[in-house]
């Protein structure tokens, strides 16, 4: 099956040589190498992924990841000259699912790009004999796995493909404290984790801000200190 991908970077040898990559891949890719060019193909095309670079010459990175994000849940993987945790927290926030840092290999993006397809296509970790275990309900919470869709009071909760696996996992375990770190290697299997990646912390963050939850008298997901997160049954 053949992606569609974006991406957009100012420097031409870079979004040059993803391309390259991933035209290997069989990807159909539309290449971009400044944000005002690439709105008007996003606002007529149908994306699977998006490769953005932070620092571009019109319109940053940040702000254009939140204009896809206003209207679509496709992946977004950012790209940043800068190892630094204050812009991978401020991509995370805003909707971006991953990051990678430059100078980068070529393989190691392509694995991601990978990566994110995989869940973004295949929501569910298990395949369900069961149609209705495709609904799970909490509360004002109704998530339909098989669709990829969300309601919170009978109304679209627009998730990206990292939020919706977090809150399906924690929902699938309702009453079970499952750590961050558990959740992270459950959501990006065999990649590096250590206590300083604030990766879920951040996409647990934007989901309390989605669902108007309260972190002091939690209506769905509890932090338990030390431990990690649960959902109570």
């Amino acid at each position: 099956m053949s992606y569609n991908i974006l991406i957009v970077d100012d420097e031409e040898e870079i979004a040059d040589l993803i391309e390259t990559y991933l035209k290997n891949e069989d990807y159909t890719v539309f290449k971009f190498y400044s944000a005002k060019d690439a709105l008007e193909c996003i606002e007529a095309r149908e994306f699977d992924l998006a490769i953005l670079d932070i620092m571009l010459p019109d319109i940053d990175g940040f702000a254009l990841c939140q204009k896809i994000r206003d209207k679509y849940t496709y992946p977004i993987i950012m790209l940043t000259a800068k190892d630094e945790e204050t812009e991978k927290i401020t991509g995370l926030t805003l909707g971006a699912d991953d990051y990678v840092t430059k100078p980068f290999r070529p393989l190691e993006l392509i694995a991601r790009v990978k990566s994110q397809l995989r869940r973004y296509k295949k929501y569910s970790f298990r395949n369900f004999t069961n149609e209705e275990k495709n609904i799970i309900t909490h509360a004002d919470l109704v998530m339909d796995i098989k669709k990829h869709e969300c309601l919170l009071n009978g109304k679209p909760l627009i998730l990206t493909p990292t939020e919706f696996l977090i809150l399906q996992i924690l929902l699938e375990h309702k009453g079970t404290v499952i750590s961050a770190e558990k959740l992270f290697h459950m959501i990006w299997k065999d990649e590096y984790y250590s206590k300083a990646n604030n990766t879920i912390t951040v996409h647990i963050r934007h989901l309390r801000e989605k669902l108007n939850d309260n972190m002091e008298k939690p209506k769905y997901i509890k932090t338990v200190w030390g431990v990690g997160y649960k959902i109570e049954e």
